[in-house]
């Protein structure tokens, strides 16, 4: 690994605690204007002070965020399909290396759908996304995607990530399930969890902290923080299991305590 991949490597996870937390805002690339979501740099503004890094698309990126923030960008690159369609999976890589270096991203993303029937596609995307990243010195975070029709279960999750690992992918994004520690375990590059649907606040936040006692690097959550009734104390309180390994009691308190002094 160069030195520039391994200094956008540690932009991304914070090399005191070896943990991330990623905020994901890329929903529209295929959601369209997510509840939540719909004035895109009114919600973010607030939000960015505590994320390690931003997951999200170009089109996002250059519309809603200030290029004064210094945060890592962890930019979605494949695409081309929408929730009408009845097939999600059949993506392709939809921005080119050239515009990732132009917009100084420390990352790229790329979804693979294993076990569906565009896994192929989206397993050569991922090789050919991997390629060109490293020639550049960027990481590149593989989404294992679920189908529908998939089971989220370790033997699943733990073929998807190892895969991706084994192309060459320098973090692995995929969901929380029983025994964790086997995906985790099975994974050689760092694993981190995606938030999925929302979820009250107090299950988020055990979401976060079995995953992260199981071995996660850290979470990639999206509409458990913006869709949150305070979204900032809740962030905040992800950031207190992931950095500094709270109780899901001392989180919840901490949420709480936040979210009744915003209202004063």
């Amino acid at each position: 690994m160069d030195w520039g991949l391994k200094n956008r490597l540690s932009r991304i996870i914070n090399p005191k605690t070896g943990k991330v937390v990623m905020l994901a805002v890329d929903h529209g690339y295929f959601l369209g204007p997510t509840s939540g979501l719909e004035d895109l740099k009114k919600t973010l503004d607030p939000l960015i002070p505590y994320a390690d890094t931003l997951m999200l698309t170009r089109g996002a990126l250059r519309t809603a965020v200030n290029p004064d923030f210094n945060i890592p960008i962890m930019l979605r690159m494949s695409g081309g399909n929408s929730i009408v369609a009845d097939d999600l999976s059949n993506e392709g890589i939809t921005v080119s290396m050239e515009d990732a270096i132009r917009l100084n991203v420390s990352g790229v993303a790329l979804s693979v759908y294993v076990g569906s029937e565009y896994q192929h596609q989206t397993l050569l995307n991922l090789a050919k996304l991997i390629d060109e990243a490293n020639r550049c010195g960027i990481v590149v975070l593989a989404v294992t995607a679920v189908g529908k029709e998939m089971t989220r279960d370790a033997r699943y999750l733990s073929l998807a990530c190892r895969i991706a690992a084994e192309l060459g992918a320098h973090i692995v994004k995929t969901y929380y399930c029983d025994e964790f520690e086997k995906v985790v375990n099975t994974c050689p590059v760092p694993v981190v969890i995606a938030g999925g649907k929302k979820i009250e606040e107090k299950d988020a936040l055990k979401l976060a902290h079995d995953a992260i006692s199981r071995g996660a690097t850290g979470v990639d959550m999206g509409r458990n923080i913006f869709q949150s009734d305070a979204p900032v104390p809740m962030i905040k309180a992800v950031r207190q299991i992931v950095h500094k390994k709270a109780s899901v009691d001392e989180a919840f308190e901490l949420y709480n305590s936040l979210k009744k002094k915003r209202k004063k």
